[in-house]
């Protein structure tokens, strides 16, 4: 046998060796790939806004507080009258996800002369298991200057609603 043929011989048998080796040697394992769809969350207003009623300002600083059922609370400084109401929303989502809610910590509101009143901000709730029948209010307490300006005060606020 030639010397080249000796060495490829030696080279056959060292290849067929590792590679018996290696094959001896492995093992081999597998996962499940998943993913769990969730429908858009939507929230809109369901056509009540957050109303602080009639007031009357005086000659010191008042407020006046709107709950999550919509009833108003005032301070001895200020006179309330006329219809009040919690902002509501609706909430759509896949069922049996637990959604987030959270709001603007506040608004301002503003008249015609660009004079301003702020609202602090409040959710009746700040999560949700979604069910089909999903829906809260926000209610919040509006700062009311001694003498403020008269005038009808507009402000607007967001909302936000988020999978957990």
């Amino acid at each position: 046998m030639t010397k080249f043929m000796k060495a490829a011989l030696a080279s056959s048998v060292l290849v067929a060796s590792v590679m018996g080796a290696n094959a001896a040697n492995a093992a081999t394992a597998s996962a499940d790939a998943k993913a769990n769809i969730l429908q858009q969350v939507t929230v809109t207003s369901d056509g009540s806004d957050l109303d602080f009623g009639t007031i009357v300002s005086g000659a010191s600083a008042g407020t006046v507080a709107v709950n999550a059922a919509g009833t108003a609370t005032c301070s001895a400084a200020i006179v309330c009258s006329g219809a009040t109401s919690a902002a509501g929303f609706d909430v759509t989502g896949t069922e049996n996800a637990t959604v987030t809610i959270s709001t603007d910590a506040s608004v301002t509101l503003t008249n015609a002369n660009l004079d301003t009143m702020s609202a602090s901000l409040t959710p009746s709730v700040t999560s949700i298991v979604l069910d089909g029948t999903d829906a809260f209010v926000v209610g919040g307490t509006l700062a009311v200057a001694a003498n403020q300006a008269d005038g009808a005060y507009v402000g607007n606020f967001d909302v936000t609603v988020s999978y957990q």
